[in-house]
């Protein structure tokens, strides 16, 4: 059958010299693999490799046979054509952290628009505003919501945050992030991306993101550490 779905693009695969095999997050399917012939070749009548770098906004045209096996798209346009992120090394590194974090922890394959909502609009946000260096933070975060595991914050006022039981508790528990350590967490779900101002320094976001990491680690099944980690760390004091 043939569908039309916004789709973001999370991680391809070369297939043979000149083929792609694409992983997206779409809107109607959820997690979804698309075969993309000839993704290199320089015919302008093909799906060319271009619109599949990471976290791509598109509407896809495709044809879904739904026997577990990949899908194809027959046609495509961008959904929002980037205006800096290819031209900003600090926001190109903050995509490819995402999308490998993305491609590890979105895995069903049924819809959720909800999520794609979030993300399709934090992604724009972030493109067509200046540099943000705490966004990503912000959208680890988010998608807690939508994932099931987003912090529980009725005891906000506890002093130490338990990772395992996702709250807030006034006495410290076994694997309890510390107090120092439990603020920025506290101070991470009580500010919004969208305030376009720095919340935290280069060391506190080191802190965080390793923080946010462990959470995520304890609540998705098979997470593995984003290889990119080490790329966005040489932006963390930006």
């Amino acid at each position: 059958m043939h569908f039309k779905t916004k789709a973001i693009v999370l991680h391809t695969v070369r297939y043979q010299e000149k083929s792609l095999i694409v992983r997206c997050f779409t809107e109607a399917f959820g997690i979804t693999s698309y075969f993309i012939k000839n993704a290199f070749s320089k015919n302008k009548n093909t799906l060319n490799i271009a619109y599949f770098q990471p976290l791509t906004l598109l509407e896809i045209n495709a044809t879904h046979k739904n026997k577990g096996n990949l899908e194809y798209i027959t046609n495509l346009s961008l959904l929002h054509p980037y205006q800096n992120i290819n031209n900003d090394f600090s926001k190109s590194t903050v995509f490819i952290f995402l999308a490998e974090l993305y491609s590890i922890v979105l895995k069903e394959e049924k819809e959720n628009s909800s999520l794609f909502s979030f993300l399709e609009e934090s992604l724009i946000w972030f493109d067509t505003h200046p540099y943000f260096a705490d966004f990503h933070l912000f959208s680890m975060m988010g998608i807690t919501k939508f994932l099931g595991f987003y912090p529980n914050t009725e005891d906000i006022r506890g002093t130490y945050f338990n990772p395992i039981e996702g709250k807030f508790m006034f006495t410290p528990e076994h694997l309890c992030f510390n107090e120092d350590e439990s603020f920025l967490f506290k101070k991470l779900l009580t500010h919004n991306y969208v305030s376009d101002i720095p919340v935290f320094n280069g060391n506190e976001r080191k802190l965080l993101i390793r923080m946010l990491l462990r959470y995520f680690e304890l609540h998705t099944v098979g997470f593995r550490q984003p290889l990119s980690l080490d790329i966005l760390s040489e932006i963390y004091t930006h």
